[in-house]
């Protein structure tokens, strides 16, 4: 039986399931209909053939009481076949509807939480927090390209030239100070958030990304290897959520804390006609992720600090964001509540998305099989997973870039940067 919505809440209350998802607007209430019809027929077949089984373990031994004492049994062996057959026809049954279930809830997402504000799109967004100020300039700012472009730091070109369009070539400093970010990053959430490194695989198998949300709805956009059933890592979530894959962890030990870096692979299918110039929607990226497995009562909690630990970054860095909570909308579709950090580019005059932070709540985990058991082994319940951007490197390059330049065209970095960089805080013309 599938294990993507809570299939007791859809029994009981299908009415409230369908209005949530229809706050997501992708029309996927509809299928809630199809997921209840094809469980109360599974049921009914379901208690049909438990019955068989039992009367056929009862006749089964009273066939051999009869033997012991010489009776004829003909007419019951008889019998005890055509129950076999049914029983055999019932189980071909529940299987097919079990694949049909399955493909069903595989695509429908999860439940917006309450909290959420309802809205059709980004519009209908909500900015709950602001921390410092936009820089102010004496010159006009450039954009990020123009800026590496001349410090000798990025070369787009050549990376097209290797890759095609949509990838970065870091040069000399700029592939250090790519480097120093990475580690940097680490740095803070192992050090100062409590967070355990983790160093995953790149290539993640097609169940671990069922597991997580990616497969099957968005399938187009992941880069998968020909000759293997592995894909290249979307995001360091997904081998990082499924470390616990089919397991059953002690209350205690919650919540546990990973943070992993990893390039970011992604094909981008559905972001045609978006920004396509410099390195702010690319094929690969490098990415530092935080993931937490929570008990239900504190994930919430917990995402409220995740969200504060990414934003942490920003702050040492003295770069101007803003938070956003989500609509319902505009979210991704494992998640149940999401804050975006959007930090300032002043050379684009916007706000660009470099950390997105959800709970996921259970729905990760059922996917995955992810458990916990209380101390008296007397409570079992699926995790809660919460996963962040502890940030994604591109764009907080483009940020640093353009918040850092100069009027003689140098980038002057943040001094928390200077033990990564060998005491170098100044990136200048070549």
């Amino acid at each position: 039986m599938p294990a993507m919505l809570d299939i007791k809440l859809i029994r009981d209350n299908p009415d409230a399931v369908r209005a949530r998802l229809a706050t997501r607007g992708g029309g996927d209430e509809a299928r809630v209909g199809d997921i209840a019809a094809l469980d109360e027929q599974r049921r009914k077949l379901l208690t049909e053939s438990e019955g068989l089984k039992a009367e056929r373990n009862k006749v089964s031994k009273e066939i051999g009481l009869l033997k012991l004492k010489g009776q004829d049994v003909s007419a019951a062996m008889a019998r005890m076949k055509q129950v076999g057959d049914r029983i055999a026809a019932l189980d071909t049954e529940i299987a097919a509807i079990d694949g049909k279930l399955q493909n069903i809830a595989l695509m429908i997402p999860n439940l917006p939480h309450p909290s959420v504000p309802i809205g059709k799109d980004a519009a209908g967004n909500s900015e709950v927090r602001r921390w410092g100020e936009p820089p102010k300039f004496t010159f006009q700012p450039r954009p990020h390209w123009e800026i590496g472009e001349k410090l000798g730091v990025l070369d787009f070109p050549r990376a097209a030239k290797i890759s095609g369009s949509g990838f970065i070539l870091y040069k000399g400093a700029g592939a250090r100070l790519e480097r120093a970010l990475i580690n940097f990053l680490l740095d803070i959430h192992t050090r100062e958030h409590g967070y355990t490194e983790i160093s995953p695989p790149f290539l993640i198998n097609r169940n671990a990304m069922i597991g997580t949300g990616q497969l099957p709805k968005f399938e187009e956009d992941m880069y998968r290897l020909r000759d293997d059933e592995l894909y290249l890592a979307p995001t360091a979530e997904v081998p990082v959520a499924n470390i616990h894959r089919e397991e059953i962890l002690p209350e205690e030990q919650l919540p546990i804390r990973y943070c992993a870096y990893t390039p970011c692979f992604r094909r981008e299918a559905g972001a045609a006609g978006k920004e396509t110039r410099g390195m702010i929607r690319v094929h690969q990226f490098d990415k530092v992720e935080l993931i937490k497995f929570t008990k239900p009562e504190t994930g919430y909690d917990e995402l409220e600090k995740l969200v504060a630990n990414a934003e942490r970054v920003l702050q040492l860095l003295g770069l101007h964001y803003r938070v956003v909570l989500l609509c319902t909308g505009d979210m991704g579709f494992a998640s149940a509540k999401t804050y975006d950090i959007e930090v300032w580019a002043p050379g684009q005059k916007a706000y660009l998305e470099v950390s997105s932070c959800s709970n996921c709540e259970d729905f990760q985990a059922r996917r995955a099989n992810i458990r916990f058991k209380s101390a008296d082994g007397k409570h079992r319940g699926f995790v809660h997973i919460l996963n962040g951007s502890g940030t994604a490197l591109a764009r907080l390059y483009v940020a640093l870039l353009e918040t850092c330049q100069q009027a003689d065209g140098s980038v002057k970095l943040p001094e928390v940067l200077a033990p990564y960089l060998g005491g170098v805080t100044e990136i200048k013309p070549e």
